[in-house]
């Protein structure tokens, strides 16, 4: 259990240490965000902070996991999902960087890469015999979708990565929210530890190694966000932003919470959802149903200040993680015990 907590720390204090020399490398090198012209007016102003923060976040969290990790095949697949997603993010960020323009990777290639990891993810979850249904809590029954599953997986991920991407877009907003999530998840993965004990046998170790790269990410976010936090001195960039979506949805697949992810990520699915209404809404109707979207640039036309969104959603977050870990306890621990 300990470990754990050294795995946040740890993440956290090189996160922290390593941010001064990573930004003002940053710097150096002219690594600046483009900012898009059809954003609120006063982004103009962030134009040229530096981006491609994610590999602070990815770095920070990798060097405090792989020393204390057990290496099983759950936690693997969450950190190699989590490296891949962010090389797609790191790989938009540098055409953005090169094209000098907020436009990078084509959205058919993402979907091509996002395939890719979805049938690696998909080939570790057969090695580990994970059940091709997805448990439904309060109706407390599991629904068997056969070959539909490796769909599911797709939309878990492409889902959980663009909807983090598309929340990355206020100073600390979806850091915050990142945290939060994660921290739920990796509750969710101590819990299991618990409860894995029996009468016969002693607790499991290895099923503490998904809160270990849980916990590490948590920590480096944190020691992330004490440089993006407003006015930002960084920013994750697609490359922070796809990786911590991508751990999400891996998390939530190897620990066979599939639908709870809907309310952990609930924050993340609203901003996503928040897009598609505004473009469905315009292209059928030519009428914008926000006043722009996503969601959170909406409030920000309202007048809001960037720190009242940014907690606001925060405690958004915490709210719908709160809901998810209480369905988790309730539900999800009865169903593996008997699974």
């Amino acid at each position: 259990m300990a470990r754990v907590l050294v795995a946040a720390l740890v993440a956290m204090i090189i996160a922290i240490l390593g941010g001064p020399a990573f930004i003002a490398f940053l710097r150096r090198n002219e690594i600046g965000q483009h900012i898009r012209e059809e954003g609120p007016e006063h982004h103009a102003a962030k134009q040229g902070t530096p981006t491609m923060g994610g590999l602070l976040i990815i770095g920070a969290a990798a060097l405090a996991f792989l020393p204390i990790s057990d290496y099983t095949l759950p936690a693997l697949t969450i950190f190699g999902t989590t490296l891949a997603c962010g090389a797609i993010g790191f790989l938009d960020d540098y055409m953005k960087l090169h094209h000098r323009r907020s436009l990078g990777l084509r959205g058919r290639w993402k979907i091509l890469m996002l395939a890719g990891i979805t049938a690696a993810v998909g080939f570790a979850a057969q090695h580990q015999h994970l059940s091709h249904s997805v448990f439904v809590p309060i109706v407390d029954r599991a629904v068997p979708l056969g070959p539909f599953w490796y769909v599911l997986l797709f939309l878990i991920i492409a889902g959980a990565v663009n909807g983090v991407n598309l929340t990355d877009g206020l100073d600390g907003l979806a850091a915050g929210t990142s945290i939060i999530a994660l921290s739920t998840f990796t509750a969710m993965a101590v819990t299991i530890y618990i409860r894995s004990a029996t009468p016969l046998h002693g607790r499991i170790e290895n099923r503490l190694d998904i809160a270990f790269i849980g916990a590490a990410l948590v920590g480096a976010v944190v020691g992330f966000l004490w440089f993006n936090a407003f006015p930002a001195e960084v920013f994750m960039g697609d490359t922070g932003a796809m990786a911590i979506g991508g751990a999400m949805a891996a998390m939530a697949i190897m620990m066979k919470v599939e639908l709870l992810l809907l309310l952990v990520g609930g924050i993340f699915a609203i901003v996503a959802m928040s897009v598609m209404l505004q473009v469905i809404s315009f292209k059928y109707w030519g009428r914008r149903i926000f006043l722009m979207a996503p969601l959170q640039h909406h409030f920000e036309m309202k007048a809001w200040s960037e720190t009242k969104i940014m907690v606001r959603f925060w405690i958004v977050t915490a709210i719908f993680c709160a809901a998810g870990f209480a369905l988790f306890y309730k539900y999800y621990l009865p169903f593996r015990a008997h699974s």
